[in-house]
Formats: structure tokens, sequence, C-alpha cells
């Protein structure tokens, strides 16, 4: 479990492959910052870009951890088999940790689009136009993890494609995330809310009331 507040940004510093076929997947070594692996041990689980993954290995004198990803996680990220490509990484959550962002799992659910990337004032404006299998999960002040950050929806635009949403980034965030190196047409790894995933469930399932229109003149 994560919360989508970045502890780090680290580096792809090489990619091997684990065979030879489509099938096998990669291991990727990861150069952290200076102390981040400090607590980590074998086995903890990082989320890189969004992506939940498990330490393999550590090499402390090097500040770099490695992890391996199936040929399936590949096919359902992006940006994770890029050598020397920026990775946001944030450690599990520990029962004692504030929650500063919103509840999140390391499993990502679809793949979007930058539409915009472009200073407005201070801030950065973000859009991503997310695939139609997510339109309903997104609202207006609702909360998204874009490659791992908990960001907050400012408007929602659905349409043939997809739906369109726009996020507003702070200084801190581009200065202190890889989501500064975003530019138009680059993918991104998206979670919906888990909350929203719940409710989509129950109203499926018929464990809530589905709201009808009203039929009085």
């Amino acid at each position: 479990m994560f919360t989508g507040i970045i502890t780090g940004v680290g580096r792809i510093a090489a990619v091997r492959n684990l065979g030879s076929s489509s099938s096998h997947g990669k291991r990727l070594s990861i150069a952290a910052p200076p102390g981040y692996l400090d607590d980590v041990g074998l086995g903890d689980s990082i989320a890189l870009n969004g992506a939940c993954m498990t330490v393999t290995s550590l090499d402390p004198a090097q500040q770099q951890f490695t992890i391996d990803i199936s040929a399936e996680s590949l096919d359902k990220t992006a940006g994770l088999a890029e050598e020397s490509a920026s990775v946001n990484l944030e450690k599990a959550l520990r029962a004692s940790d504030r929650l500063g962002g919103h509840i999140v799992s390391g499993h990502v659910d679809g793949i979007g689009r930058v539409t915009r990337f472009a200073p407005v004032g201070e801030s950065c404006e973000l859009r991503i136009l997310a695939p139609q299998a997510l339109a309903r999960f997104l609202a207006y002040k609702g909360s998204i993890t874009v490659n791992g950050v908990s960001l907050t929806v400012n408007t929602v635009t659905d349409n043939a494609e997809g739906s369109e949403i726009s996020i507003n980034l702070i200084p801190h965030t581009v200065e202190n995330t890889s989501l500064g190196t975003l530019k138009e047409g680059s993918a991104v790894n998206l979670e919906i809310d888990t909350v929203a995933r719940y409710v989509e469930r129950m109203l499926q399932a018929g464990a809530l009331p589905v709201p009808q229109k009203d039929s009085t003149p």
C-alpha cells in the first residue's frame, strides 16, 4: 500500500532480459538517491512510477537495487524498461506513517497520454487523455495517481477516445518528481481512486441504490 507521495526520484541504470522470448520479463537495476536504501531490505515493496515492485537485490555501496518485472507488467505499464529514464520512487506505507496523498495500491489500471504540459502562472497544467475504460472512475476534485504521484483532478472532459483530465502541478511537485520531464505525447501510468473502484463494484452488484430520474412534469 502507498500514498502517492514520492519519496525519491531514481534512474533506470540497466535493463537485462530474463529470457530470449517475448514471454520473458526483464531485470531492472535502479539507481536511488543517496541514503534512500538505508532502511530497505530484500523483499521490500517499492513503487516505480506507480507500479508496485519487489526488491530482489541490494547494492548499498552503489546505491542501487534490482527488481524483476514480468512481460505482463511491462505490457500494462509505461516507462519501466527505458534505460536512463527517471522514475518516481515510493516505499511501501507503514502503519505509523501519515497518509499525505490518498490510498494507492501500486496496481496500474491503464496508460494515459499527455495532451498538454505547459506553464500557467507559477504552476503547470497537465492534461492527460485517459482510456475509455477508466472514464467512469474520474471525477472533478477526485484523486488519481499519475506515474505514482497522488494528484487532484481539476476538470474532466469526455470524448470518443476517453476522458481528458486537467491537473495543476505546483512547482514543488514538478521539481521533486519525474513529472517535470513529461511532454505532449508522453505515456503515463494511471491508477484510479480505490474508493471509486469499490463504489463501481457495489453499483454493479446492486448493493447501492441507483438514483432514478424524476419523471414528474
